[in-house]
């Protein structure tokens, strides 16, 4: 759903449950409302008041005018009278629900919820909330809290699923020049949720006038599909996300009988969902904010970086956490170098760090902008980190910073960490538009998070699966649960993905016909067991009939076993290919180190279908064992290009069959330059 005209740009507003006291939510949502210049009309139902901070007040909603928006502030019991009211006499089709007694409270506020939403989809509404702040947005302040921050169409939109959370946001974010476009607080999402909020943003883009940076506070994802959808649309757009996922940890996560499923968590498929659309994924509120304040800046391009710093110790830190983060702080040794060494105090260094000393003045940092700026073209961007040891005002550097910050081509960063010292100067520098980050360390991890951002905007080719249509009527005709070893296999065979050549026997008498025409080395495996290493159901290096006839009866006995598997002994590197479902999100397929390594070392990369082979590639070369797999030390590497079509084959066959749960291969067999799977698991539901 595209939100209702009337709850972005209403011409008229009624506070229901408005007073005159401004620490309640009624009131303050009305005093922002009043304070921050709203052009339409304005009423107040208020049955004990004739006026309510100067605003005619109603005795009941039976007797308003017509209106556009209600902005409800009473409790839960009374609102369905209200709003049936509003919907069927008022012509009302935007609501914003503060009040709490929902569906966050119990099962009878949950049915309120749900008839609240029947009530107003009825007539084609929007609802915002219930138990939630409300939002702003440039035609009015539709919230009971504080501050109220400045609006710019070169500021930031934010989406946040707690109110609370958003207050906090802004409060900090104000605090370092961070201005928004819009605030949009969700609560229980009764009806509109991030994902319709972001549907808005996307289908009313305006390229000229709307804000590139949105960031996100979210507790829920409902719908996946539509999230990443626009998610995706809005960054193709040229716009930068940044959001953090509350709620994400492995508590609750059922448990699963899989490499697959015990690898694959909820946070798994944030992060896989988060990659997939392009979103750079934070872990705090002053992550969050500090990556905005980075993306509202000129654009980071490449890795190499600046610092300059009359401070040496935040100038070494910020070093460290710049390095560990993949950037670079070259070393400035040239001519250049020297000249502007003579610019400068005796004992600054130009290294880079550019330390011009506790001394250094204002003129000194001009000079070192401009050479960082024009002279030295191995920087790509400019940290300038100056405070104050309280001994004189720094306007004048302060001052400086803001021409060259307004001037240069190549991106600067302002870190001010003397807020106390120089709260003044930092306050007037923030007045002209310019964002500070005080603290090096928070900077630096939240420009190694911008700096790694990689969008991956692929077009996917509608590729079919040649035995479509023999893998559906084999699905079709199976229940829920695990498919058996033999069709397991026979699905992904048909799917494209070759197996190591097996053999299946059930008793003594199908072995012995097996023996004639068998070739050794082999290795023997329990069918049935869902692990087969746990119960010791994996016999390798089997050299002859005797000790494949002993084996057999030793395998066949274990609890469970249904028949066992023979198959060539094959040597090779072990690798793994997996894909889980999970709730309204799409599959994501995981690879890396195969065999017991898979749990054990947690080398796993992930992707969300559909997957390209850029994407594909993305993922293998994200594993740490990356370097294993292309070859180290004299040690032949596997077939890459094999891997990644082994990958997007899973890919395309889990689009065909979005019934598959949970699949495994494991291991998959590399050797020279095949490829070939020797187990699998595949768990369908319907």
């Amino acid at each position: 759903m595209i939100l209702h005209s009337t709850l972005i740009h209403p011409k008229s507003i009624v506070v229901i449950g408005g007073s005159n006291n401004i620490h309640s939510p009624g009131g303050n949502v009305l005093k922002n409302l009043i304070e921050h210049t709203f052009k339409g009309d304005l009423f107040v139902v208020n049955p004990k008041q004739d006026h309510v901070q100067g605003i005619q007040s109603y005795k009941s909603v039976d007797e308003i005018p017509q209106v556009d928006l209600a902005i409800i502030a009473i409790p839960a019991a009374y609102i369905l009278d209200a709003v049936s009211i509003l919907t069927k006499e008022k012509n009302t089709k935007a609501f914003i629900v503060f009040s709490a007694g929902f569906s966050e409270k119990d099962k009878h506020g949950a049915r309120l919820e749900k008839d609240l939403v029947k009530m107003i989809e009825a007539v084609g509404g929007s609802l915002l909330g219930p138990n939630n702040i409300g939002l702003i947005n440039k035609n009015y302040a539709g919230v009971f809290t504080t501050p109220i921050p400045k609006l710019s169409d070169s500021g930031v939109d934010f989406i946040s699923g707690s109110g609370a959370t958003a207050v906090f946001i802004i409060e900090a974010a104000l605090g370092m020049g961070l201005m928004f476009s819009s605030v949009y607080t969700v609560g229980n999402s009764a009806q509109i949720g991030v994902e319709e909020i972001l549907e808005y943003f996307d289908e009313s883009f305006d390229a000229l006038k709307s804000s590139r940076v949105k960031l996100l506070y979210i507790e829920s994802i409902k719908n996946p599909g539509k999230f990443l959808k626009h998610t995706q649309s809005l960054i193709k757009k040229g716009c930068k996300i940044a959001a953090i996922k509350a709620g994400s940890t492995e508590t609750g996560i059922k448990a699963a009988s899989s490499h697959t499923g015990a690898l694959a968590t909820s946070d798994v498929f944030v992060d896989a969902l988060f990659k997939k659309a392009g979103i750079i994924r934070c872990d705090g509120r002053n992550q969050l904010i500090s990556v905005a304040g980075i993306l509202l800046q000129k654009e980071f391009t490449g890795k190499n970086i600046a610092i300059i710093t009359h401070a040496g110790g935040p100038a070494v830190m910020l070093t460290d956490v710049l390095s560990k983060n993949g950037l670079k702080i070259p070393p400035l040794k040239d001519a250049n170098s020297i000249a502007l060494s003579k610019e400068l105090f005796d004992g600054s260094s130009v290294a880079n760090p550019i330390d011009f000393l506790a001394t250094g003045t204002a003129d000194q940092l001009e000079t070192i902008i401009d050479y960082c700026e024009n002279k030295f073209d191995t920087i790509d961007a400019m940290v300038v980190i100056f405070g104050s040891p309280g001994l004189k005002p720094v306007y004048d550097a302060y001052e400086v910073l803001d021409k060259k910050i307004r001037t240069s081509k190549k991106p600067i960063y302002a870190v001010l960490p003397s807020v106390i010292n120089a709260k003044d100067e930092i306050k007037d520098f923030i007045s002209k538009g310019h964002i500070v980050f005080n603290d090096e360390v928070l900077f630096g991890n939240a420009l190694g998070l911008v700096s790694h951002q990689q969008v991956t905007q692929t077009s996917y080719k509608d590729v079919s699966i040649k035995s479509h249509k023999t893998i559906r009527a084999i699905i079709d005709s199976l229940p829920n649960g695990y498919l058996t070893a033999e069709i397991a296999i026979k699905v992904l065979s048909d799917a494209g993905i070759s197996f190591v050549p097996h053999i299946t026997v059930k008793n003594r008498e199908e072995l012995q016909v097996v023996l004639k025409n068998l070739s050794y080395p082999v290795v023997e495996k329990v069918i049935g067991p869902l692990h087969k290493t746990d119960v010791n159901g994996v016999l390798l290096n089997i050299s002859n009939g005797k000790e494949l006839c002993e084996g057999f009866d030793k395998l066949i006995n274990i609890k469970g076993a249904t028949s066992v598997l023979i198959q060539p002994m094959i040597s090779g590197m072990e690798l793994y290919v997996g894909a889980k479902k999970e709730g309204n999100y799409p599959h994501i397929v995981l690879c890396g180190l195969g065999g017991i390594f898979v749990e054990v070392l947690k080398d796993v990369s992930t992707g969300m279908v559909p997957l390209s082979k850029k994407e594909a590639l993305e993922m293998v070369s994200s594993l740490k064992a990356y370097p294993i797999l292309k070859g180290t030390r004299g040690k032949q590497g596997i077939n890459i290009d094999a891997l990644l079509e082994v990958i997007t084959k899973i890919s395309t066959l889990l689009c065909m069959v979005p019934e598959i749960m949970e699949l495994d291969i494991n291991p998959l067999l590399a050797s020279g330059e095949n490829l070939m799977a020797v187990d699998a698991r595949i768990c369908i539901e319907k």
